[in-house]
């Protein structure tokens, strides 16, 4: 399994990137996502410019069916996040053939 990342190895990368320490890159990405959580539940989107968009979308009341039995279920509307994937992010990690 391939592992990604940690937020300890960004940190250190954003800090590196910036000439910075790394108190001021994490305390950077901590108002990143706290300004994009505030942002989605308030507005219903944030977006990250050349990376994507968080979406706040509403899931409809559904029958769905229970794996074990396969006894239908009502399934409550819900609202959900989705992130959607910036076209130029995509392409260059994703290349059309």
């Amino acid at each position: 399994m391939a592992s990604g990342m940690t937020k300890t190895q960004l940190v250190r990368h954003l800090a590196e990137k910036l000439e910075t320490n790394n108190k001021t890159a994490s305390a950077f990405l901590e108002s990143l996502a706290d300004t994009a959580i505030k942002e989605t539940k308030k507005n219903g989107v944030f977006v990250v410019p050349g990376l994507g968009r968080l979406v706040k979308a509403h899931r409809k009341a559904r029958v769905g069916r229970n794996p074990q039995t396969g006894e239908p279920i009502q399934i409550k509307a819900k609202t959900v996040v989705k992130f959607r994937v910036a076209k130029a992010a995509k392409d260059a990690i994703a290349p059309k053939k």
